[in-house]
């Protein structure tokens, strides 16, 4: 990977953006495109990167990535300087206790730890059971409320600690790759269509959607204001290259094996055969799956905006979802890349795009 787009990637990852707080990764976002694009942010919040084309009755192109991550929200300090808080998305409280975290307070960060009773003093019947996030306290070092009150307040977002992190090989662990991996791969697609000499004969535009972990809204709101006539989005899917995961399940997925394509519902099947030809023309590795089911995404609400949207969904392999160690593969990334890239030159026949 080039040094500049492991920097905006390292960048992106670090920046806080627990749903509804997502400003900090989007300014990272809005830096890095628009060296490449007109770019504008909506009133949700929303990243909006837009490069032109130039044929006649060209179509309108919508890439998406969603750059909230899980996270937290301080809800009460009790009267020992203790943060009591609520989750922020799908967080899996059989993982939360003992993390560092950090409170984002406009006055900076503020470290701290999520903390319980020791094991020692757990009753033997307590030991092997999930203490629910409501039972679950911030330990930031105050002494009292006021101490405590000093420093956050109502409402601050909490992260998880920990930057990206490089493993063996392009194996690279990090919180929130849900999904800035996908936002990532929607900026190095602009990036390339801005460099390319030869521009696609599309309308493109590249989005980073926000509060995708609560509902898809960003994805709903900003499809709907682009209109677009094909909509490609990049979101994580769990890897199965590890032992606890069912193949039979999820399909076999491994990481830095290629970018996933499902076939579904969610699916224009124009833009499946597109996208596995491009590969197949392109010899970039990818991986099939099938999904019989809506994908829990933003292509969800892509597909149904207005009259109707030409939906392809490409996933990133991921292992840990939705944990501080969420575990990816750069190739997988550069790779799913290269692939929207050069499918994006095949959307020439709007007509194609009816299922027939």
């Amino acid at each position: 990977m080039r040094d500049a787009s492991y920097q905006f990637l390292k960048n992106l990852v670090a920046a806080p953006s627990p749903s509804g707080y997502e400003q900090p990764a989007q300014r990272v976002f809005r830096t890095y495109v628009e060296q490449f694009a007109e770019t504008f942010t909506d009133v949700l919040g929303n990243v909006i990167s837009f490069i032109p084309g130039t044929g006649e009755d060209r179509l309108k192109v919508m890439l998406v990535g969603h750059c909230d991550e899980i996270g937290f929200q301080v809800k009460y300090v009790d009267d020992n300087g203790f943060l009591w808080f609520g989750a922020v998305g799908g967080v899996d409280p059989h993982i939360t206790i003992g993390q560092r975290v950090l409170v984002h307070t406009t006055g900076g960060v503020v470290p701290g730890v999520i903390g319980r009773k020791p094991i020692h003093l757990l009753e033997a019947k307590d030991r092997d059971s999930v203490i629910k996030l409501d039972n679950q306290y911030i330990d930031i070092g105050a002494s009292n409320r006021k101490e405590a009150e000093d420093l956050v307040r109502m409402g601050d977002p909490i992260t998880f600690a920990g930057e990206l992190e490089q493993l063996h090989g392009d194996r690279v662990a990090s919180r929130g790759f849900d999904d800035k991996a996908g936002c990532f791969v929607v900026a190095e697609v602009m990036r390339l269509v801005a460099e390319s000499v030869q521009k696609p004969d599309i309308d493109l535009y590249g989005v980073s959607s926000v509060q995708e972990e609560v509902g898809l809204r960003g994805g709903k709101t900003s499809s709907y204001a682009v209109d677009p006539d094909v909509g490609f989005c990049v979101e994580v899917f769990f890897s199965s290259d590890q032992p606890d995961v069912d193949k039979k399940l999820n399909g076999e997925i491994s990481l830095g094996k290629g970018p996933v394509i499902p076939r579904g519902l969610n699916i224009n099947p124009f833009l499946f055969d597109l996208l596995t030809a491009t590969a197949d023309r392109e010899a970039i590795p990818v991986q099939l799956i099938g999904l019989p089911r809506a994908s829990g995404t933003d292509a969800n609400v892509m597909q149904v905006s207005r009259s109707g949207v030409a939906t392809a969904l490409i996933n990133l392999p991921l292992r840990y979802m939705h944990s501080p160690v969420e575990v990816l593969a750069l190739s997988d990334l550069e790779q799913a890349a290269r692939l929207i890239t050069a499918a994006l030159y095949g959307l020439t026949n709007r007509e194609a795009l009816i299922p027939k």
